[in-house]
């Protein structure tokens, strides 16, 4: 048993993080208008990666600001804009959304186009010469929508949207850019939403503009495909008949006896709250689970009909024995595991809050008065978020977790 109990430890696959974008030591900052303000998009990606890859270090910055265009807005214009909200932070990586305001929510006109195509590179040209080597994501914008309420005018104020990210894409291509589509997809989500409840499909995007949380997730999700953000959480696969470990991938499983094992998962699932119906309508619209959210627990073997799944005590769901062969995804369940991802997005949300405080209310509008304590309160900021940071990756560590099955016949 001990021996047995040796192999189990070292049954572990090591993260599947090679092919993503993102690597230890970068520095991201979102750049946008006020859909990037909104700090919904940005934060799912942040608490996506900080709870899929604990290990590395990659800092966040929400640089949005309502009602931006490429030529800058309520915080100044686009050249002040990128050096106190881009430039200041030294990113390794950014990522530009604009458009949404460009448009001006009128019919194309050409004119317009050439102000928003003049602008956008402008901004590209004066990011890479401030920041050497910085890799740049282009995204093309997400949605106005004209899929659950019908169109304004001819073809819809989308169509527009459409054509400036076209623009977006020729222009990431002609100066070695990435690009991420927060458009199509979004809009196929948007269709299938309507076909599955067409009451609650408008809630995706509320004001046909500024999505709200289920939204924001389908932008978040083809901001990381774009990223190569890979499915695999975990994957379990034990043998009942045999009482061996078959596989653990991303994974490390002991003391297996019987049906009972302990298990220490090396990331987390998604943090997703279980009560918001929009979002469980993104998800059901939406490939999110298969293409980012696969936490698999597989058990072969078993001989009783059903069997209730226990994680550290509580029971979280029961399962028939052909459901446990085929594998239950976690990710979907009110675990141990679930509940630490929402710990995290919890920090992820309070740093974002003191980031934008510090930004928004102290930084930007005191800046030219001259204040002794203004200096001292954005220092006494900063490190404030510093810690909220640092208690947001320790919550993000793996905790070993015990694992029951009881059979329910």
């Amino acid at each position: 048993m001990r021996k047995l109990a040796l192999s189990l430890l070292l049954a572990v696959c090591a993260p599947a993080q090679s092919g993503f974008y993102l690597k230890d030591g970068d520095r991201v900052v979102f750049y946008g208008d006020s859909i990037t303000d909104q700090r919904l998009y940005t934060t799912f990606v942040e608490s996506y990666v900080v709870t899929r890859f604990p290990q590395i270090r990659v800092d966040f910055i929400h640089s949005g600001w309502g009602g931006d265009r490429v030529t800058g807005g309520g915080g100044g214009p686009v050249d002040l804009r990128l050096e106190r909200d881009v430039f200041a932070y030294r990113p390794t990586v950014m990522t530009i959304m604009l458009g949404m305001n460009d448009g001006r929510y009128r019919a194309f006109e050409e004119s317009i186009f050439q102000t928003f195509a003049d602008g956008y590179q402008h901004i590209v040209t004066s990011v890479k010469k401030a920041l050497p080597g910085i890799r740049i994501t282009a995204i093309r914008p997400s949605p106005y929508d004209d899929v659950t309420r019908p169109p304004l005018f001819e073809r819809g104020y989308n169509s527009v949207l459409v054509r400036y990210g076209d623009y977006v894409e020729q222009l990431a291509k002609q100066q070695n850019l990435d690009v991420a589509d927060l458009n199509a997809s979004v809009v196929a989500a948007l269709e299938k939403a309507k076909a599955l409840d067409p009451e609650q499909a408008p809630n995706l995007i509320r004001d046909r503009v500024h999505p709200g949380p289920g939204g924001h997730l389908l932008m978040a999700e083809a901001l990381l495909k774009a990223w190569n953000a890979p499915s695999l959480v975990s994957e379990v696969e034990i043998d009942a008949r045999g009482k061996t470990l078959v596989r653990a991938r991303n994974a490390r499983v002991r003391d297996l006896e019987g049906l009972t094992w302990t298990e220490t998962d090396e990331a987390l699932p998604m943090p997703l709250d279980p009560q918001d119906a929009v979002l469980g309508l993104a998800l059901r619209s939406s490939d999110f689970v298969d293409a980012l959210d696969r936490q698999i627990l597989r058990v072969n073997g078993l001989e009783g009909p059903r069997y209730a799944l226990r994680i550290d005590g509580d029971e979280v769901g029961v399962f028939s024995k052909e459901q446990l062969a085929e594998g239950v995804n976690l990710a979907g369940l009110s675990t141990p595991m679930a509940k630490q991802a929402l710990e995290v997005h919890a920090f992820t949300l309070k740093h974002n809050n003191i980031h934008f405080a510090r930004w928004r209310q102290v930084q930007t509008p005191l800046d030219k008065d001259s204040l002794d304590r203004s200096r001292p309160a954005l220092v006494a900021l900063d490190d404030l978020e510093k810690e909220l940071i640092v208690r947001q990756r320790a919550a993000a560590q793996p905790r070993a977790r015990k694992f029951e099955l009881v059979s329910r016949e």
